[in-house]
């Protein structure tokens, strides 16, 4: 279920200004070159926009006394600023939508290559599709600023600073009356502004619940149609995207509150000044064309205090998504690399859990393993067995290190894991899991996971070892054919033939097979059980199976209960000794013989 957001504004430093932006800074300053000459176009062309009403004001004074010449020498002039004005926006919009393409997709990258690496645990807290939501639509929210909204505010800015310097050159005293409704406009900006910020970030938050919520519905659909949730699902769906939009519908309306009155204030000052300047004319005070020429820069004033304030409300939403992001960027992962890793010891393949405990974070209470010591020798099939949550596949995990012991250490070859680098241990490994992954790609390079650098023949090689080459071969494209998303195309038993040749093309000496055949049919466990005693000769190989015929082989068994290795030895002796493993061995092959009689 899609958690609902916290919007509270104690609960986040910095949401009380846009300073969260800042936090862009190491993604822009790389492009440094880039911006200064985007800032550069951008002051020209607002100096070259502060310049036409200098000549507007030429003509309208000097209009009577030579318009003929005048008409003509502005007129090309005029040509010649529009030409300088294209080429000027033109080269602005250019380098400033780069950068900020080119600023998104490093965000991008650096989010996606931080969350590829996090372990279990941080996926404990958050949905995938929060992230994928934030990693998309956050980014893009920063990318309409820094691509478009950056560059248009400091323009307008420098419009500001321009228009209000040449407005006091024009009438000081009007100027003056003028810069008496700025605070009146300021305020709103402010208080609203805190308000827009809220929103903007709620908004957002319940963007990320409804992808979450989507993302975790579309990947179990056939479960949510089997069991007929369509409806309930459809519904809570329904009723996280209202939440989104009621947000929306509350940031939209306070920024359409916000404009509307900077908006009256500005121009009802605009009027009022206008007023008092057309009775200074009348008194002959002022020229006309001074006049004029301070409407227009008025004008440019008020069109760029409006710009700003639509803006701001665009920063108060980018602020909002560049906390998001950076709480993703920032956020702690409880399986922390060595500052110094040591050396990953030549490859032997010895495996140690010295006196290990462990708990899941969301059941801490519970010792999914408690004080398990074991050595398994290099070359060793070790197999392990016992009841649902006795701790089988959490011995895997721990061995791969994607959660870190309680108490105790794993070791590999002498070295504790958490003193290793974890791609360094990991490549020395390889794994079978109960629910193989199959990505959107070709069968080919599903199996090419395991060893990138595999040739052709090596992943085909692969593939007979598993008994999948024959039914690879009947695809409409055999090796080249597309499995489709997580493998729709394939059944349970071929996903996991393709998950055992990718095993196999991976050549590790550490082999872990975790309910690895519970998907194959009799014939398919046959051939792959094979495959297994082929590729586990020489290896260390851990085999988590519930099925006990197929780790009659293994040189030792170690039987799980409650956490706990209750006993260990060979299949017979274990099922003379009596106990917890006899029990299931005589429960599965008593079982065994009457469904074949049957």
């Amino acid at each position: 279920m899609a958690r609902s957001p916290k919007t509270s504004d104690e609960d986040r430093p910095g949401s009380r200004n846009i300073g969260a932006l800042r936090a862009l800074w190491p993604f822009i300053a790389p492009y440094r070159g880039i911006m200064t000459l985007a800032i550069s176009a951008l002051v020209f062309t607002a100096c070259v926009s502060l310049v036409l009403p200098l000549a507007v004001r030429r003509v309208v004074d000097n209009f009577e006394v030579d318009a003929g010449m005048l008409l003509d020498r502005y007129f090309a002039a005029a040509l010649v600023i529009a030409g300088l004005l294209a080429l000027g926006t033109a080269a602005r919009y250019y380098l400033v939508t780069r950068l900020g393409e080119r600023v998104v997709t490093d965000i991008r990258k650096a989010l996606f290559g931080r969350m590829v690496g996090m372990s279990p645990a941080f996926y404990e807290r958050i949905m995938t599709g929060e992230v994928l939501s934030r990693i998309t639509t956050d980014t893009t929210l920063i990318l309409s600023v820094i691509g478009s909204s950056a560059s248009i505010a400091l323009r307008n800015l420098l419009i500001l600073i321009g228009g209000l310097a040449l407005l006091m050159l024009t009438s000081a005293k009007l100027t003056g009356l003028v810069l008496l409704i700025v605070p009146a406009i300021i305020v709103p900006i402010v208080v609203l502004g805190r308000r827009l910020r809220v929103l903007s970030r709620e908004n957002q938050d319940w963007i990320a619940a409804s992808s979450g919520n989507a993302s975790e519905t579309l990947l179990s659909v056939q479960t949510v149609q089997a069991y007929s949730h369509e409806a309930r699902s459809k519904e809570r769906f329904d009723e996280i995207t209202e939440k989104s939009f009621v947000a929306a519908r509350e940031r939209i309306g306070t920024r359409a509150v916000m404009t509307a009155i900077v908006i009256f204030l500005i121009f009802a000052g605009i009027v009022g000044v206008l007023w008092i300047g057309a009775r200074d004319v009348n008194a002959g005070e002022m020229s006309i064309g001074a006049l004029v020429q301070f409407v227009i820069y008025a004008v440019m004033v008020a069109g760029s205090v409006g710009a700003l304030t639509e803006i701001w409300g665009e920063l108060q939403r980018a602020a909002g998504a560049t906390e998001r992001l950076v709480e993703l960027l920032n956020a702690e992962d409880s399986l922390r690399e060595p500052s110094a890793p040591r050396p990953v010891p030549e490859a032997r393949g010895e495996i140690v859990f010295d006196d290990v405990s462990f708990s899941y974070p969301s059941r801490p209470d519970v010792s999914a393993l408690d004080h398990v010591s074991v050595t398994i020798a290099p070359g060793e099939t070790v197999a392990l067995v016992g009841p649902s949550g006795a701790g089988k596949t959490t011995m895997i995990q721990l061995l791969l290190r994607f959660w870190d012991p309680k108490t105790g250490r794993v070791t590999l070859d002498g070295t504790d894991l958490r003193d290793m680098a974890r791609s360094d241990f990991r490549c020395r490994m390889a794994l079978v899991p109960q629910d193989p992954v199959i990505f959107a790609a070709s069968a080919r390079e599903n199996i090419r996971f395991g060893r990138p650098d595999a040739t052709d023949a090596e992943v085909e090689a692969a593939a007979h070892a598993a008994a999948a080459h024959e039914f690879l071969m009947a695809l409409p494209d055999g090796y080249d054919s597309q499995v489709g998303e997580r493998g729709v195309m394939l059944s349970g038993g071929q996903k996991q033939r393709i998950a055992f040749a990718r095993a196999i093309l991976r050549d590790a000496p550490v082999l872990l097979l975790d309910e690895a055949t519970s998907a194959l049919d009799a014939e398919s466990e046959r051939l792959v059980q094979r495959a297994v005693d082929r590729l586990a000769t020489g290896r260390t190989t851990l085999i988590v199976a519930h099925r006990l015929a197929t780790v009659k082989k293994a040189d030792r068994i170690l039987v799980f209960e409650a956490g706990r290795i209750v006993a260990q030895g060979s299949h017979d002796a274990l099922v003379a000794e009596g106990g917890l493993y006899a029990r299931l061995a005589r429960l599965q092959f008593t079982d065994g013989m009457i469904e074949a009689a049957e």
